[in-house]
């Protein structure tokens, strides 16, 4: 379902695409909602240097399977709560 490129958008059959982002893991400690970092690479645009920018995104985690370190690509949906935008799509690594 997912295209090659993680940060582009995924058709689902309905008019509009969604979101997809790949990223770590960083907290699990709520009930079903885990914390997941995502770095984007962006030129600055008057220096051209890439810098890193990182956000922080709430995730959910129906069966609260995810532990801290795990790399995950998650997918853009319906508001969940008051800051989670977020659900799991797929796991693309354990931690270690």
């Amino acid at each position: 379902m997912a295209d090659a490129q993680t940060s582009g958008p995924v058709d689902t059959g309905r008019t509009t695409t969604r979101k997809v982002r790949e990223g770590t893991v960083v907290a699990n400690k709520m009930d079903k909602t885990v914390v997941v970092s995502v770095i984007d690479r962006v030129r600055h645009p008057k220096y051209g240097k890439t810098v890193q920018r990182a956000k922080k995104l709430y995730v959910h985690d129906e069966d609260n399977t995810l532990e801290v370190g795990d790399r995950v690509r998650v997918m853009e949906t319906r508001p969940l709560s008051k800051l989670k935008r977020w659900r799991l799509f797929e796991i693309v690594e354990r931690a270690k």
